[in-house]
């Protein structure tokens, strides 16, 4: 018969999984709506939020303490004020805002994710941007670029710090981060070892935006930037090349293709680094394997890989690999192999 004391919590647990998307909503609305900056100055009641922020009365009060059950707001009497966490990253100006991060879950990857059944059978990217060219189309505009890259600060500001820790920059004078956005790695390297000299390699669409955040970070005169498409124009010369969120962009043959190109720019005795979400087949992780749908789901040929399957593309280009380290805050893996 089997057994049948499991079932109610199995099914309690499933019918939780199947309105999981409800959880997602109400925090993708508080921040689209700018509930946390608002909380940010100070507690508010219910009817000061609402017309502060221009809300019509009939869902708030149930949307709020819901935040309140998810641990994003603490109510008391009738005050709402951020939680702790709330406060460390969903207020603009922290060291890891995820503000950015989360409008880009809502609205690009939150439509392309109810394609996921679609995507199954036919194999193609669901985004509305997504395909080749994907990102020259979104940076066309200037507010959906912005919004699009402090999304990419978000994703790689846990990175940064550890990738400063993970190489010995110590052998290294210069590098350059090729796809490396607008710049948030690149000008942390260059704080932490003040040795080196970096630079971004991206889109020229991207340079007034790497300009703001290298101003910001008050190393305009240590990190340069590179204009051009990584398939087509030359990477500089340089003693090492960052791949950061790049390769699970695409499939293998682009991926060789991108690790010859940077094989060519880095001088005898340097290095390739590469950091994604690698995947673990003995060891599936449920984050992993999501980035990886979600990649998928955006562009053509992308997915995670594990590094197995890394370590072969680099040795291909003509690297000997050296190691591979799974980052302890996060979910990315650093491989390095020297050339």
């Amino acid at each position: 018969m089997g057994n049948t004391g499991r079932q109610p919590t199995d099914a309690a647990a499933i019918g939780r999984l199947s309105t999981a998307y409800a959880q997602s909503k109400i925090l993708h609305s508080a921040v689209e709506i700018g509930l946390f900056e608002l909380l940010a100055k100070g507690p508010a009641s219910a009817g000061e939020i609402r017309e502060q922020l221009g809300l019509h009365p009939r869902l708030v009060r149930d949307f709020l303490n819901a935040l309140v059950a998810l641990d994003l707001l603490e109510r008391e009497g009738e005050q709402y004020r951020n939680s702790a966490a709330a406060q460390e990253v969903l207020v603009p100006g922290g060291p890891v805002y995820l503000g950015g991060r989360i409008k880009t879950a809502s609205q690009r990857h939150y439509q392309m994710w109810g394609k996921l059944a679609e995507a199954l059978r036919d194999g193609e990217p669901k985004a509305a941007q997504g395909g080749h060219g994907a990102f020259e189309r979104l940076y066309q505009d200037p507010v959906a670029a912005k919004n699009f890259l402090v999304h990419m600060d978000a994703n790689n500001a846990v990175v940064a710090p550890q990738l400063a820790e993970a190489v010995d920059w110590s052998s290294y004078q210069d590098f350059v981060d090729v796809g490396g956005a607008r710049g948030n790695v690149a000008g942390r390297l260059v704080q932490a070892h003040a040795h080196l000299r970096g630079g971004v390699f991206e889109l020229p669409a991207i340079e007034p935006f790497f300009d703001e955040l290298m101003a910001e970070f008050g190393v305009t005169d240590r990190v340069s930037f590179h204009g051009g498409d990584f398939f087509t124009t030359p990477l500089p010369e340089t003693d090492v090349v960052v791949f950061g969120h790049v390769l699970h962009d695409w499939d293998a043959t682009r991926n060789l293709e991108l690790l010859e190109r940077a094989h060519a720019a880095i001088r005898p005795g340097g290095a390739v680094v590469v950091y994604d979400q690698m995947l673990d087949e003995d060891a599936p992780d449920l984050r992993s394997l999501i980035g990886s749908l979600n990649v998928a789901l955006i562009t053509e040929g992308g997915g995670e890989y594990t590094v197995a399957e890394g370590r072969t593309w680099v040795e291909k280009a003509g690297f000997t690999f050296r190691y591979a380290k799974k980052l302890a805050k996060g979910n990315d893996t650093v491989l390095v192999a020297t050339r």
